[in-house]
């Protein structure tokens, strides 16, 4: 067989492959929507829940009768000025009922995830009937068979050894994350990545030790995904598949993309020993998103629309992030270089550059012991 037959058949046996091997062990359940809910936190993202105040009974009871005697002593003095009161009463009580509903409407809005002032924009989903329906399919396969396992695998690998195979993943995914940054024209942060992936392969021990990272060479993730976000395929529906958890119409083209084309796994040989590597893979991943769990729990009222927010809002900060890879971008966000500042007439003066700090989601230097809106500090 030529080159072009061998690959396709190939690309055939492994697709009977990865069908076995997610059945078995496909422990990406949650992975996706897991982690982008945690970077989604991390980058305060999002939407904050208003809390109305709600008068309660008895102190409503009690106001009423205060209205009513103060009427009674108005009208016994003055009834002239009786019915201006009630006229301004009536006024009054309008527009508090007005701007209660109004703030009825943004707490529900907040409670059940779509942020009422941008119309929904984290919550395009017209397949919510079905993604609904694999949400909660995934979640019982996760609590019932994904999780015990993750669990156990935490518990029985020393901590070393299971930092390792996590390095050691996060290396062969490097491959892909090059790739793609190629195919966006993103030459600073391909070199970025090279670098890092050849000096975790060789002075890592076969990325077993992120030496890179010490190095002050930063992880990056990329994917054919944000690939066809880079060239315009932006405008994606949310889509939860079985096993793999969520993503958009888009990203879900791109999977097998990064799988077949940019890859090792496809590569390794014998059959049977590639699904174990893969089945490794997804293990230390569902493992390693465990620590996570109690945010979700405790943060989500409703964990599919939870998740489905916390996934696109992160994905659309990462469309944006594609778009900054470049050399002249990475320098202006590197230490010492001041952050620009847009004010009425286009500039920015130096006192100013603090607050874009801030709104950004960091802090300089003068700024350290200051704390940020998440609640913490840097430097101390």
């Amino acid at each position: 067989m030529n080159n072009n037959e061998q690959k396709g058949f190939r690309a055939h046996r492994d697709i009977k492959g990865i069908v076995s091997a997610m059945m078995a062990a496909s422990l990406l359940t949650f992975s996706c929507s897991a982690s982008y809910a945690d970077a989604a936190f991390e980058n305060s993202q999002l939407p904050k829940t208003k809390t109305v105040k709600v008068k309660s009974a008895a102190t409503a009871a009690d106001s009423t009768q205060s209205d009513k005697a103060n009427s009674g002593q108005i009208a016994s003095n003055n009834p002239a000025q009786v019915k201006t009161e009630k006229t301004s009463q009536t006024g009054t009580a309008d527009s508090s009922t007005q701007d209660e509903q109004a703030d009825d409407g943004q707490s529900v809005a907040a409670d059940t995830g779509t942020p009422a002032e941008d119309g929904g924009q984290y919550s395009k989903d017209p397949l919510e009937k079905f993604n609904r329906a694999m949400f909660t399919f995934n979640d019982k396969f996760d609590t019932y068979l994904l999780k015990p396992i993750a669990t156990f695998y935490n518990t029985i690998m020393p901590k070393p050894l299971n930092q390792g195979i996590h390095n050691f993943f996060n290396n062969l995914g490097e491959l892909p994350t090059i790739a793609n940054d190629l195919l966006q024209f993103n030459f600073y942060q391909m070199t970025s990545d090279l670098w890092r992936f050849g000096i975790n392969t060789t002075l890592g021990i076969g990325g077993l030790f992120d030496i890179a990272t010490r190095m002050n060479i930063p992880y990056f993730q990329n994917d054919f995904g944000l690939t066809l976000a880079y060239w315009g395929y932006q405008d994606s529906s949310y889509l939860v598949l079985p096993f793999l958890g969520s993503n958009t119409i888009r990203d879900g083209i791109g999977i097998p993309v990064d799988y077949f084309e940019f890859s090792v796994y496809p590569y390794v040989q014998p059959q049977s020993r590639r699904y174990q590597v893969l089945g490794l893979f997804f293990i230390d991943h569902r493992a390693n998103l465990l620590q996570f769990e109690p945010v979700l729990e405790e943060a989500a009222v409703d964990k599919y629309v939870f998740m489905r927010n916390a996934y696109l809002q992160h994905r659309a900060f990462q469309i944006d992030q594609v778009k900054h890879l470049g050399y002249a971008d990475r320098s202006r966000e590197a230490p010492g270089s001041e952050t620009p500042v847009a004010t009425a007439n286009g500039q920015a003066s130096e006192s100013e550059a603090p607050v874009a700090a801030v709104a950004n989601g960091q802090t300089s230097e003068v700024e350290k012991p200051v704390a940020v809106a998440d609640g913490k500090t840097d430097g101390t």
